[in-house]
């Protein structure tokens, strides 16, 4: 797949079939997250963790719902696989830097799942949930030097994609020429 297409057809992705996803698309997600810009190449300070453990993914979905106040909702939407990024805090607090690696390793997850037909969504609730309840970092294994930075769900789309139209004016844009 072109990296326009890619880009065209990654969506956010809020109903999933279930299914989990393979050995093999995992391994390529994982790569893909491996080959993200991270600021001074100090990979050491963020980590990823893979859940794909069904009461995990429960506990995770119930933390979200509860930051929302919203115990019917499922922020996971039916993802077999969450892949947290957590980032080293700096100095006591977590630091620009990380969100920004985050950022960049959750996108190349993204399109990486894209191209191979998987749906997937960035979360925010659950990873706002985490940062606020150390005791499901600790089953999550995020040591205790780093912080739940982003977070991505991933598996088969109940929904087939439906390719955008790129545009240049979504967003303002200031010429300096």
């Amino acid at each position: 797949m072109e990296t326009l297409k890619a880009v065209a057809n990654r969506q956010s992705c809020r109903k999933y079939t279930g299914e989990q996803i393979t050995a093999n698309e995992l391994q390529i997600i994982i790569k893909a997250a491996n080959a993200a810009p991270v600021g001074m190449k100090k990979y050491e300070e963020v980590k990823l963790t893979v859940i794909q453990n069904s009461q995990l993914l429960n506990k995770l979905d119930a933390a979200g719902a509860a930051l929302f106040r919203e115990p019917d909702q499922h922020p996971l939407y039916g993802a077999p696989t969450v892949i947290l990024v957590s980032a080293k805090i700096q100095q006591g607090l977590p630091n620009s830097i990380s969100y920004c690696n985050a950022a960049c390793i959750v996108e190349n997850m993204a399109l990486a799942a894209t191209d191979l037909g998987l749906g997937n969504v960035y979360l925010y609730g659950v990873v706002a949930a985490m940062e606020k309840n150390s005791e499901l970092c600790a089953e999550l294994k995020v040591p205790k030097e780093f912080f739940p930075a982003s977070a991505i769900a991933i598996g088969k789309a109940a929904e087939p994609f439906q390719e955008r139209v790129l545009t240049d004016n979504n967003i303002a844009t200031d010429y300096l020429r």
